[in-house]
């Protein structure tokens, strides 16, 4: 099923038959998705990030595009689940080298605040905080890997009574989340709006 008929129910699929009928345009089929299936993690985080590696650009990346961008994290993951927002991290990484970019090129950063915070605690911090494992310490790891800094709001961990010594190894603390946007703004980091 394409996206177009997922959220397409009842009346609006009815209405949405009719306006094409009438523009005389065709509708996306359910055989039309097996773009879905071509969908890949890598070049550089593998097993996260997936990203669509055929896209006929009209608007090309340049091969030496310098990217500075900050993501900002409030929402904490569902148990068990990778969060969306530390997953883009990886898709960002991964589709512009796909492209062709370097990834030496691509400096990203993440502030997170709110609960979380507790998606960058440690196993053993996470285990007493939530009794269960931390789902995000891979892929967090893996993106502090590749040069991802990932800072927390002092203001919500002091607030949430985390301490330093409970963040994943490589996650800094910054005196707040409006501090860090502050500065990597400063910084030239661009905040990326999705």
């Amino acid at each position: 099923m394409t996206p177009v008929s997922k959220v397409m129910t009842g009346s609006s699929w009815i209405t949405s038959l009719t306006l094409a009928a009438v523009l005389g345009i065709a509708l996306p089929s359910a055989s039309a998705s097996a773009n879905a299936n071509e969908f890949r993690s890598g070049p550089v985080i593998q097993g996260y990030g997936e990203v669509a590696n055929r896209v006929k650009q009209t608007y090309p990346i340049p091969k030496d595009q310098h990217f500075k961008v900050v993501f900002d994290l409030a929402a904490q993951s569902e148990e068990g689940k990778i969060n969306r927002t530390i997953d883009s991290l990886a898709r960002f990484i991964n589709m512009h080298a796909a492209a062709g970019v370097d990834p030496n090129n691509i400096q990203l950063a993440l502030v997170v605040h709110g609960k979380a915070v507790f998606d960058v605690l440690s196993d053993d911090a996470h285990f007493k905080k939530l009794a269960r494992g931390n789902a995000q310490a891979k892929l967090l790891k893996a993106l502090m890997d590749n040069g991802v800094r990932v800072m927390v709001c002092g203001q919500t961990a002091a607030y949430l009574g985390v301490d330093n010594n409970m963040l994943l190894p490589g996650v800094e603390m910054s005196l707040s989340a409006m501090s860090a946007h502050a500065i990597l703004a400063q910084q030239g980091y661009s905040q990326n709006p999705f």
